[in-house]
Order: structure tokens, then C-alpha cells, then sequence
């Protein structure tokens, strides 16, 4: 039988629950990060999705997923850190307080920033939610996406007014032809990975993504997941997640496994390494998972997934074209998801750790138990609806 899921507990874990982290979070930060989404026009809550019969099926207490199909009609949770990123950057151009700036304050100042161009790499999601930000704040924003990339996804990004192209190269190459563009054209680079002399933005886009929890935890109201699977690309949404959780919670914080793509696993071959330095995978990064499809990980989110994470697993394409199918057709009284195919990659992991013998020692190693209160993240709808036609009928 044909292995489909690769997991190991983090060696390099630290016993100081928060060493990486106070630059990254803190309650002001969460509480202006909070204020200033929900000042966005169009703004609500994301749906908080209930599985207690497939739960039940799989031997959990209880299963949730944040379904970021209805994100700002973007279907991605991406606009969250995108435009708190900008946001930031244009507060410190009109020397305004950053962390409590309002959307509704930027938009106000919209006539000074038609001179600036945002530029990025993306595979779609990161780079319509940029495109959405700058456009309504009435900047430019230029967008490179790797080849193969999906002619939808790209018209996506085109149709919110960003001049958009595919290049010939994988998702890293477009990301260093961005920051080449950004140095030599005077634009502002927005990406979610970070490296060496890079680091201020990637970090904004990653406490965007606060919103995320902060939005489940009020919707679990007294209750608290005991694990968390999240998918991870180049890194920033974990690392932002975990980075939240150790700070809000410390050590009753859940269990945290970073899940990645087979064809893009940097980060479990990170973990693999003696000498905990972050490894690249290159090539073409052949997945259906386009979101996930990063073989480099961001510095910060390396050093902080690193020292926090708990676990680290990496899926077949197979585990997610399972979990696609698993969301789209619920259980009778289950909540029906939509999700793409990099949202659905961790429903298709927890499925098969439950459901498959083969797999049962893992499960032990990540402590699923019938005690186990999983939330899980669908970070994107059917961004590519014909394609998800394809996979879920």
C-alpha cells in the first residue's frame, strides 16, 4: 500500500513555551488586529463548521473546522494578513499610530496612495487578497504566480484590477523575482515568507491571521480544542497560529501538528536535520495543493514552528482529494464545508489516522485519543470550481 502520511514528533521543541514570540504577539496587537478587520467593509465572522457525527465515526469527542470558504467572498483566509500588512505599511507612510489604524481611516487618505504598487508572489489566494487591499485603498498591485498555475485562480487576481502574470518558474522563483522587481522599481514587496533583512511585513501578515482564533474561540465559547492540525506553505499561518496560542495560553495550549504537502515538505525535512537548520525542496513542487506549494520556509516561521510545534506530517495528494470529498458530503446532521484543495488536506490526515489500521501508531504518536477535541482550518472554498468538481464527484 502506497504511503500516504509521513509524521514525527519535533525533536527540537523548547521547553520555553513562549522564547520565540513577544515580537510577534501581544494583547494589543490581537485586540488592534481584531478592531481592524472588523472595520473592513463587508466584515463577518467566518462559520465555525460542526462534525460531531463524523467525530463520533472517528472515535473524537468533538471535531470543528473554521470554514474560510465565505472569507470577504474571497474564499481564502489570505485577506487577513494581506490587509493588515497594508494597512500597516500606509499607517507608517502618513505617520498614523499602526496598531490602531482602521480601514475606514485609511480609506479617508485613498487620494495619496494611487503612486504606491504593491507587488507579490502568490498561487492565487495571497495574491487576490492583495489585489482586493490594494485596489480598495486605491493602490496598484503587480502579481507574478508560478507556472501551471490554475487560468482561474489568475483571472481572479486580474478581475480586483492587479496586473497579473504566470511565470517560468516554481512558486519560489516568482517570490525572488517580486523582491527583485520591489528593489529595483521602488515597489513595496508584500509576502508571507520572510528571510534575512526581511522581516516586518511577513510578521504583520502573520498577526493578521490572529482573527482566525480569535474568531473560534469565541465561537467554542468555554470550550477549548485539545488538538490543532494547520497546513502550512511557506509557514506564516502556523507559525502565526501557534505564536497566539502560546502567548494566550502557554502550556494548556493545544496539541500542534504542522501538516504539509509530500512534494513541498520543507518543514518535516527541517524538523529531519541534526542541526535544526531550515532545508529547501526544489523543483517543480508537483502538488494539487498549490497553496502549500513552498519549498522555502520563512526564517521567523521556521524559528518559532521550531521551537513550539509539537508535531510535524506531510500528505499525498491522495490524503487531500479524501478530505475534500469527506467535507463536501457530511454525515446526515454534520455541517457540509467546501473546501479546495489546500483546506481540506488535514480532514483528509485525521480521517485516515482514525480510519486506517496502517496508521494507528501514528495517531498514538500525535495523542489522538476518544478524549480528542480536534480543530481543524479549510483555508480556502473551491477557488478552482471546476477542478473541485472534478475531485469531489
Amino acid at each position: 500500500m502506497k504511503t500516504e502520511i509521513i509524521a514525527q514528533l519535533n525533536k527540537f521543541r523548547s521547553k520555553d513555551k513562549v522564547a520565540t514570540i513577544p515580537h510577534i504577539v501581544s494583547e494589543r496587537i490581537q485586540r488592534s488586529v481584531a478592531a481592524f478587520h472588523q472595520s473592513l467593509p463587508g466584515y463577518a465572522p467566518t462559520p465555525l463548521a460542526n462534525l460531531p457525527n463524523l467525530a463520533s465515526w472517528l472515535g473524537f469527542e468533538n471535531l470543528w473546522i473554521k470554514d474560510e470558504a465565505l472569507r470577504l467572498d474571497l474564499k481564502a483566509y489570505k485577506v487577513l494578513g494581506a490587509s493588515y500588512a497594508v494597512a500597516r505599511v500606509l499607517a507608517q507612510k502618513l505617520g498614523l499610530d499602526g496598531p490602531s489604524i482602521t480601514f475606514t481611516e485609511l480609506l479617508s487618505q485613498a487620494s495619496k496612495f494611487h503612486d504606491i504598487t504593491f507587488v507579490t508572489a502568490t498561487d492565487g489566494n495571497h495574491g487576490r487578497a492583495v489585489a482586493w487591499a490594494a485596489h480598495e485603498l486605491g493602490c496598484r498591485a503587480v502579481v507574478y504566480m508560478p507556472q501551471g498555475s490554475a487560468e482561474v485562480r489568475l483571472e481572479a487576481v486580474r478581475e480586483l484590477g492587479a496586473d497579473a502574470t504566470t511565470i517560468d518558474g516554481n512558486y519560489d522563483d516568482a517570490v525572488r523575482l517580486a523582491a527583485k522587481h520591489a528593489r529595483e522599481r521602488g515597489w513595496i514587496l508584500l509576502q508571507d515568507s520572510s528571510w534575512k533583512g526581511y522581516e516586518e511585513i511577513p510578521i504583520y501578515i502573520m498577526q493578521g491571521y490572529a482573527t482566525l482564533l480569535t474568531e473560534a474561540f469565541e465561537q467554542l465559547g468555554a470550550q477549548r480544542p485539545t488538538h490543532l492540525f494547520v497546513q502550512t506553505g511557506g509557514g506564516s499561518l502556523a507559525a502565526g497560529l501557534l505564536a497566539f496560542l502560546c502567548h494566550t495560553l502557554g502550556a494548556e495550549r493545544p496539541f500542534f501538528t504542522v501538516v504539509e504537502s509530500m512534494q513541498a515538505d520543507c518543514y518535516f525535512r527541517s524538523a529531519n536535520t541534526g542541526n535544526g537548520r531550515p532545508v529547501i525542496v526544489s523543483g517543480d513542487l508537483d502538488t494539487i495543493m498549490a497553496g502549500l506549494a513552498c519549498g522555502e520556509p520563512s526564517a521567523i516561521g521556521w524559528e518559532i514552528l521550531k521551537a513550539h510545534a509539537d508535531a510535524f506530517a506531510a500528505c499525498s495528494d491522495e490524503v487531500t482529494r479524501r478530505g475534500m470529498r469527506l467535507l463536501g458530503n457530511p454525515l446526515n446532521g454534520d455541517d457540509r464545508v467546501i473546501s479546495g484543495e489546500s483546506g481540506a488536506v488535514t480532514a483528509g490526515l485525521v480521517f485516515a489516522l482514525r480510519n486506517n489500521p496502517k496508521y494507528k501508531r501514528m495517531a498514538q504518536v500525535l495523542r489522538l485519543t476518544n478524549a480528542s477535541k480536534v480543530l481543524l482550518f479549510s483555508t480556502e472554498g473551491d477557488t478552482d470550481p471546476e477542478n473541485y468538481r472534478k475531485m469531489v464527484w
